[in-house]
Order: C-alpha cells, then sequence, then structure tokens
C-alpha cells in the first residue's frame, strides 16, 4: 500500500483519542486570545482534541483534515457537528474563508513530507489570514540525536497483555522519519505507519517569510516561557 496524506488518520482514528486524549488548558487559552474574536482555522484537526475545547471558548473553529474516519471521529462527539470541517490537503487551504487565526497543532504539520508542500501550506495559509492574523504552529525541535545508524527501535509499553514498539528509519538528506508503531497482543499484530518530514524552527521563518510572512514571537511551551537552545518544542507565531 502507497503511504498518503490520508493513511495516518486512517489507520490511527480508532485509537488516537487513547492515546492523545489530554491537552494544555494553557493551549485553548493562548489560541482563544489570538483568535481575537473572529473564525479560526485548524489544519489537521482530527478527531478535535484541540478543535472542540477552543470552540467551548466562543470561537468559530473551521478544520481541515485529509482522513474521513478522523472527520468521523470528530462528528461523533458533542459539539463536532457544529464544526465546519473540510475533508482534503491542509497543504492547500481548500476553503474559501479567511481567518484570524490559523493554527496547527502538535507537530502535524511534519505530516507533510516534502520541502514544497510545507512551503505551499504556508502561502495558502497567508492568503486565507485576515488583515492582523495570525498562523501560529507548534511542533518539536527536531534531535537527529535520537538515531543511531539511521534507526531508532524502543518499546513504549510493556503489559503483561501487550507491547507497543515506535521503530523508525532516518533519512537526514531528506529530513524524513519513516516509522510504525507496532501493538502487539495475544494472536494479534496491528501496525500504525506515520512519516513525516521534520524542520528546524530556522527554516519554517524562511518558509513563513517566502510566503510573505514574518516571525511575531516563539515560545518554548504555551505558557509561553522563553525559547532557548534547550527547547525541545516550539510555539510560533507569524503574522
Amino acid at each position: 500500500m502507497n503511504y498518503s496524506h490520508e493513511t495516518y488518520g486512517e489507520r490511527v482514528a480508532g485509537v488516537y483519542d487513547d492515546w492523545y486524549s489530554d491537552y494544555d488548558p494553557a493551549a485553548i487559552d493562548v489560541l482563544a486570545e489570538l483568535a481575537r474574536g473572529g473564525k479560526a482555522l485548524e489544519l489537521g484537526i482530527g478527531t478535535g482534541r484541540i478543535a472542540l475545547p477552543l470552540a467551548a471558548k466562543g470561537i468559530e473553529v473551521h478544520g481541515i483534515d485529509a482522513a474521513a474516519s478522523m472527520i468521523s471521529r470528530l462528528r461523533s462527539k458533542p459539539g463536532g457537528d457544529r464544526l465546519t470541517v473540510t475533508q482534503g490537503n491542509f497543504a492547500d487551504v481548500p476553503v474559501e474563508a479567511k481567518f484570524s487565526l490559523v493554527y496547527i497543532a502538535f507537530n502535524t504539520l511534519y505530516n507533510l513530507t516534502t520541502q514544497e508542500e510545507q512551503v505551499q501550506c504556508f502561502r495558502n495559509v497567508a492568503a486565507h489570514l485576515e488583515p492582523g492574523g495570525c498562523f501560529v504552529i507548534e511542533a518539536f525541535v527536531p534531535d537527529v540525536t535520537r538515531f543511531h545508524h539511521g534507526q531508532a527501535n524502543w518499546a513504549s509499553k510493556v503489559t503483561t497483555e501487550s507491547v507497543e514498539l515506535d521503530v523508525g528509519q532516518h533519512d537526514p538528506v531528506n529530513q524524513r522519519v519513516y516509522s510504525q508503531k507496532v501493538v502487539i497482543t495475544d494472536g494479534n499484530i496491528r501496525l500504525y505507519p506515520l512519516q513525516i518530514r521534520y524542520c528546524w524552527p530556522s527554516e519554517l521563518d524562511l518558509m513563513a517569510r517566502l510566503a510573505g510572512l514574518q516571525l511575531r514571537e516563539r515560545w518554548t511551551n504555551w505558557k509561553r516561557e522563553p525559547f532557548t537552545y534547550k527547547s525541545e518544542h516550539h510555539i510560533s507565531v507569524y503574522d
């Protein structure tokens, strides 16, 4: 099977909320503030982990996701049917409206697996921002030392009932990681493939400049603590 934009979402939709149910309440507060009472668009909205609590703050939230199964999970949740969600590749930003806030959380920008698509995403986001609007990205800072001879393999969970393995191969030239989460239970093996292209913050800043945007602020977390060379994650705000 060829890997495509919807592959990860379709495979993981049934367990996504079990794996990633938590969110930082500070993220919702910051995003609501940046929306300034206007419309917000989430790229890679998934099952609504961020969008639903943001909508509960009174923000009109729209979303884009490639995977029909993720959108279906979102729709089944309280309030999910009130969000405007478009199925498609979020690099294209396939919507007509303009927004005071466009955001992409939880490393999801890296799901665009080429630099060309990532640049395309920035340009299309810029075209959908209202005057004074901003684009917010939450992502990890790459750490290539986690790979040994181009590989990373570890057991992320071991119980009496199951074993979860994370297996990955690293292509440093193209900044690509090809990975699988392997879940083994008695008599059953499930594979959850994920392919990403990571970026350093400086590369994201250059992509923003190509789109006519510039970095306004960068923090190490949603509590707006300073970003330093020791930071493992970043929240970057472009306008």
